[in-house]
């Protein structure tokens, strides 16, 4: 029996290929289950059988720089430079020994017919080859269509691979060709298969509003709801009212989609197959039909909906007390949108005649207890990153015509914190019942990810705490974030803050989320468009029913996993589609110049993503002048002559190449650019029986008899200064200046806002 290698040698992780036929390793465990190892695997071409990127391998170590001699580690790194062609490695060499998973067995590419032999290349060059598809008689597909193949034989460095077109999808330049390319890439589901229509219109023929004993009459209390002004469905509200002892008591009410989803048939199955609605630029993938997503369990205004209701009673200060949760029917009185209450934030004055009374005295009220669960979130230590948003905004045949930044407003804050006061409400009653359950599981970031971390802060001039230190108090973290604000090295620091954190997952371990700072979280607030959320809502009606519920670890487990997978696929359709239609966009405008934030820093070069266009390509370290080494402490590009690169920075760059075949762009360095300085908000006084409202919708009461008066010293100090400085400025940049600011802020005003689909308010995790 030959010897086997010790088990140390033998790691499992994702392949991913380069443009020149080698490819990376990203480990995602070792063999004893420890933490993953820190450098990704180099495989040489003629190591990597029939490898596709994506797919999960077991690799065997044959080289590592750490114990290997200096002569063969010589001659290891040499090899690898010249397959690289990307500037020099020092990462552990190893061979695919097994592939467990493949990532796809469907691509999408370019159909070519020449000499009565048809091939396809697929798109974003994920093998060097084009894929033989048979006989081209046997294919309706012309030379440059777009067509979907399924993989027969995976190419390897001596051997073609071989496939076979399963779809036309038509000439590049299709309107909608982007999204099909996109939805047949990760096998995304688009019609609801027959049965399961049928089913849903049988329960939209059987609906009866009428309110049954075993359900609470809700109807009475003020509700509304608040989404953004393109919604369709409506699937949580709220109601608030003030008790006499002076508590709070906050009613979450959402839509009862297991009523109408029964466990077992064949809507449910559909279901929990597909996982999550799929949330694309142009296009919605639902989870459920729309007959039920968009009808029966949308709670809309003035008509009785079923819900799940949990009623929450808190202090003064926030703090719960009791919770009380009921299967309940409800009939929301209004449906407002995030720009009407962010108008009412502003000056509620004039929504008095709009609004009924009990509605406005409710919107008053909300914010002043968001805030109070926002302070009161933020103080036990919950983590907030400060990245923009920016929404790209498409014509009538889905291409890009511009963008806009997104703003998260007070009014967004609202319904955030009360969605998470209810999702965390939920958690821990179902915990204290002693049951198993799907929870939202963020789990703390790892030694390493925090050392590399603070070694990267520490690098910018930026005073910070050991990496136990980081760990073990998220305070730490917060008052470094606080420390940065305004700074120039925000953005790099919450960057790489964002790639320290792990990502969330669905799970029943008991393992907290880190991120919120809450021990016990679970997703409840969205089951039309998150099918943990429904299996939430199940286990609320056992229990409501007085049943048993089954404690099912390994099927909670494995169901965990599938939701997190299908999250994970349609985030990442989400950002591929994104990609294609800015690529698309970006091929005209091949030679313009834009401003950007270095996004990623790796040994080959940096990504830059821009900042009024979100395209986010690559500088190649071999465009720019001089020599540079990467420097893993920092995550930086160091040069010899030229500037030295790290996230956050904010560059220009001009547009060299834009390919929506191989799904790159590629952007050449220009110059640095400034950094963004914010500027400080004023105090604003008002008089003592007013209630007003700051720029960001903050109530603010400032006491005209409270304000500091300056002595005479001080007061004439200041009109010495004001004279100095309005004679060094120009007259003329005065007077264009100030227009342009008063303009910008009527188009801030305007603009719709784009509410992100996460109710749940989870930063980014």
């Amino acid at each position: 029996m030959k010897d086997r290698l010790p088990l140390d040698n033998f790691i499992v992780g994702t392949f991913r290929q380069t443009e020149f036929g080698n490819g990376f390793v990203r480990p995602r465990f070792d063999a004893h289950g420890d933490e993953p190892l820190p450098a990704d695997i180099f495989i040489p071409a003629e190591q990597s059988r029939d490898v596709a990127s994506g797919d999960t391998v077991v690799v065997e170590i044959t080289f590592d720089p750490k114990r290997d001699s200096g002569k063969r580690r010589f001659k290891e790194s040499k090899r690898r430079r010249s397959d690289s062609a990307e500037g020099e490695f020092n990462a552990p060499v190893g061979k695919i020994v097994e592939i467990l998973e493949r990532d796809t067995m469907r691509f999408v590419g370019t159909y070519d017919c020449d000499d009565n032999v048809a091939v396809v290349e697929v798109d974003g060059k994920l093998f060097r080859t084009p894929i033989y598809v048979g006989d081209p008689t046997a294919c309706p597909a012309r030379s440059g269509d777009k067509v979907v193949i399924d993989m027969v034989r995976f190419p390897t460095h001596t051997r073609y691979g071989e496939g076979v077109v399963v779809e036309v999808l038509g000439p590049h330049g299709t309107p909608e060709l982007d999204t099909q390319l996109i939805i047949h890439q990760f096998g995304l589901p688009t019609e609801f298969p027959g049965d399961v229509i049928k089913a849903a219109q049988e329960q939209a023929a059987q609906f009866d509003d009428t309110i049954l004993p075993d359900r609470y009459d809700a109807t009475g209390e003020t509700t509304l709801t608040i989404d953004p002004a393109d919604a369709r469905d409506f699937d949580d509200a709220v109601s608030l009212t003030k008790l006499e002892c002076g508590h709070w008591r906050l009613g979450v009410h959402i839509a009862d989609v297991a009523h109408f989803v029964q466990a077992g048939l064949p809507i449910d199955s559909e279901a929990k197959q597909r996982g999550t609605s799929v949330y694309l630029p142009d296009k919605v993938i639902p989870m459920l039909p729309e007959v039920i997503s968009n009808s029966l369990a949308s709670l809309q205004p003035d008509k009785v909906r079923f819900t799940k209701s949990v009623w929450i009673e808190m202090t003064e200060d926030g703090i719960p007390v009791d919770v009380e949760v009921k299967r309940s029917a409800i009939r929301s009185d209004a449906r407002l949108n995030y720009d009407e209450v962010t108008e009412f934030l502003a000056d509620p004055k004039p929504f008095r005649k709009k609004l009924a009374p009990d509605v406005f005295r409710l919107l008053s009220d909300m914010y002043e207890l968001a805030m109070i669960l926002r302070n009161r979130r933020l103080g036990r230590g919950a983590l907030e990153l400060t990245m923009p948003e920016i929404k790209l905004l498409l014509d009538d045949d889905g291409k890009v015509c511009g963008s806009k930044l997104v703003e998260h407003l007070p009014s967004n804050q609202i319904i955030e914190e009360f969605m998470l006061a209810a999702n965390e409400a939920v958690a821990s009653y179902l915990e204290g019942k002693g049951l198993l359950f799907l929870r939202r599981v963020h789990a703390m970031p790892s030694y390493r990810k925090m050392k590399q971390f603070s070694q990267f802060v520490k690098s910018l001039g930026v005073s910070t705490v050991s990496p136990d230190m980081l760990l073990e108090s998220r305070f730490e973290i917060q008052a470094l974030l606080e420390r940065i604000k305004g700074r120039p090295e925000e953005a790099a620091i919450n960057y790489a803050l964002l790639r320290s954190m792990q990502k969330a997952v669905y799970s029943p371990a008991e393992d907290g989320h880190y991120a919120l700072a809450s021990s016990c979280y679970c997703h409840f607030t969205s089951p039309i468009r998150r099918y943990p959320d429904l299996t939430v809502h199940r286990l609320l009606d056992q229990l409501l029913f007085g049943k048993k519920p089954r404690n099912d670890a390994r099927a909670l487990f494995l169901l965990g996993e599938h939701c997190s997978q299908c999250e994970r696929t349609a985030e990442a359709a989400e950002r591929e589609l994104i990609k294609l239609k800015l690529i698309n966009y970006l091929a005209t405008k091949i030679g313009t110049q834009m401003t950007g934030v270095v996004t990623g820093v790796e040994r080959y070069g940096f990504f830059v993503q821009g900042e009024e266009i979100p395209a986010e390509g690559l500088v190649r370290i071999r465009s720019l002048e001089g020599r540079y080494y990467y420097d893993a402490d920092s995550i930086s590009l160091i040069g010899t002559r030229g500037p030295t690169f790290r996230l956050g920075d904010r560059v220009v760059i001009e547009i060299v190449d834009a390919n929506p075949n191989t799904r790159r762009i590629d952007y050449r360095f220009v110059r640095l650019a400034p950094a963004v300085k914010k500027p400080k908000s004023k105090p604003v006084v008002v008089d003592d029986n007013e209630q007003d409202f700051d720029e960001t919708g903050r109530p603010i009461r400032v006491r005209k008899s409270k304000t500091k008066r300056s002595n005479a010293k001080t007061q004439s100090k200041k009109k010495k200064t004001v004279k100095k400085t309005t004679k060094k400025k120009s007259p003329a940049k005065t007077v264009v200046k100030n227009p342009v600011k008063k303009a910008k802020k009527k188009v801030k005003r305007s603009e719709p806002q784009n509410q992100s689909r996460n109710r749940a308010g989870e930063p980014f995790f």
